[in-house]
């Protein structure tokens, strides 16, 4: 055989020689059927949520126990191979995504409920757990978790820990942060670590906060002691419909500003609504410009008088159409739609990217507007949905992946969404975490001295940098580099990062 002549002949060489390394030494610690290295083998590895950026791992491992999630850390931190955490490859940031010449660590296996515990109100359940299967497994008991992502179907409490998830109900109930007592799972170099504890106050340094929404930076996350809270007596659920978007922004507003703290408050805009009706049929207003869907919950006194409370803020602040689910068939129904904007987007657009930024609660209609003037500067079309309650945006930007031009269009949209939103006083992300999709949007919302702090933060846990890296975090030169690009009335989309 021809010894390689070419710098690309020789990058490919020196390539299989070091995945055939990194293989053989993990084939050492894992069964063969727990390895993965052919292409065809780990293409479906090669992107999370977010499909319009892709890269083919170099190996991807399937431990099956702690004891081997162990070994395949301390084999990579000898070898000082990347590795990247992943569960559903639900999120939306491109947090999942693979490094191209590190090692995937699924977590799918560790898929069991372990305990538990009705007279602590606690759950304690392994990484690879579905979020809703922790509500049906606490049923019985009259519990349930409360934070309910979309995806609740599919994702999973680790990637909800990593991404410190929410839902349609965390205006009331809180967070992933907020629902989580203890965080158990390895540090980079192999080290068994738990963060919070059993109770409601752990000794020494509270790491937990720092841990839940770290986007697999800092640590391996292998199992999750999670809060389960009484399942309500009763729960309503209020459609109201606007004819202006902005009388519907304000309306959130003014519920919250009338000291009412609803269990969910959504809103959709029309674009939304016409495609999850036709997908779901959840029987919504199509004339309507925006719609609520308010939802009270708790005793049936508590539930009567808050939703005619309710009532009368949105009818004050202009609603058409109001109307109250009477059963809980029309209530799941009405939510029916809000949970699934997001498959229903998939049907009328090839492609989309969901974006996630937050906006302080008065300015949902100025955020609104301003995407609307959006859709005419980049020639895309964009369906919105919110969690309006907390000001956390998922506006849905469709496009045609296969179209570079649509491509490029769609990552300025997103970019001058994430900024606007900065601009009005919010932040770039939410729930979906920052990953590679937030990258330039970070240089703009901090200074190079914070992030800075940030990367300290990482160097603690993480002084090679191996877990997750290339993400969440600006490097300076990326920064610097976005900065000219403005100055000079341009923008970067992600140049460094394999296209679909």
């Amino acid at each position: 055989m021809n010894a390689p002549t070419t710098p690309e002949q020789q990058a490919l060489l020196q390539k299989s020689e070091r995945q055939a390394q990194v293989v053989e030494a993990l084939l050492a610690v894992l069964p063969a059927h727990a390895l993965l290295w052919n292409r065809e083998d780990t293409t479906p590895y090669e992107c999370d949520g977010l499909t319009a950026y892709r890269q083919r791992p170099m190996c991807v491992a399937l431990p099956e126990t702690h004891a081997q999630v162990q070994a395949v850390l301390k084999v990579c931190h000898q070898l000082q191979v990347p590795v990247v955490a992943r569960g559903a490859g639900t999120g939306l940031s491109g947090g999942a995504m693979p490094h191209g010449q590190g090692v995937t660590l699924s977590l799918a296996k560790f898929n069991r409920i372990l305990k538990i515990d009705a007279f602590s109100r606690t759950a304690l359940v392994q990484c690879g757990v579905r979020n809703l299967a922790i509500s049906e497994a606490a049923a019985p008991y009259g519990l349930y978790y409360a934070p309910d992502p979309s995806s609740q179907i599919a994702c999973t409490i680790g990637g909800n820990v990593a991404e410190n998830s929410g839902g349609v109900h965390c205006l009331k109930y809180g967070l992933t942060l907020h629902n989580v007592l203890k965080v158990r799972g390895f540090t980079v170099e192999g080290e068994d670590v738990e963060f919070g504890g059993d109770s409601l106050d752990a000794p020494g340094l509270d790491l937990l906060p720092v841990i839940v929404g770290s986007e697999g930076m800092l640590a391996i996350t292998t199992e999750v002691t999670v809060k389960l809270v009484p399942k309500p007596m009763l729960a309503r659920c209020i459609m109201a419909s606007f004819d202006d978007i902005r009388k519907a922004g304000d309306a959130v507003a003014s519920v919250i500003a009338a000291g009412i703290i609803p269990a969910g408050l959504e809103m959709m805009d029309k674009p939304m609504t016409a495609a999850v009706e036709d997908f779901v049929h959840a029987g919504y207003d199509l004339t309507a410009e925006a719609i609520l869907l308010c939802e009270s919950d708790g005793t049936p006194e508590e539930v009567e008088e808050e939703i005619g409370r309710m009532s009368e803020v949105l009818r004050n602040g202009g609603a058409t159409a109001i109307a109250v689910s009477c059963d809980e068939a029309e209530r799941l129904r009405f939510w029916s739609g809000r949970k699934n904007a997001f498959p229903a987007s998939g049907r009328i657009s090839p492609d989309y990217m969901c974006m996630d930024s937050t906006i302080p609660r008065k300015r949902v209609a100025d955020i609104l507007l301003a995407i609307q003037e959006m859709e005419k500067k980049y020639g895309l079309k964009c369906a919105n949905v919110f969690h309006a309650g907390d000001g956390n945006l998922h506006p849905l930007i469709l496009f045609d992946a296969n179209d570079p031009d649509q491509l490029h269009r769609c990552e300025l949209f997103g970019a001058d969404i994430l900024e606007t939103s900065v601009a009005m006083g919010g932040t770039v992300t939410g729930e979906h975490g920052v990953g590679v999709e937030k990258l330039n949007s970070m240089c703009v919302q901090f200074s190079a001295a914070e992030n800075e702090q940030m990367f300290a933060v990482k160097r603690a846990f993480d002084p090679r940098g191996l877990l997750n890296p290339g993400k969440v975090i600006p490097t300076l030169n990326r920064c610097a580099e976005y900065g000219r690009m403005l100055v000079r009335g341009g923008q970067i989309s992600h140049p460094d990062l394999p296209r679909f």
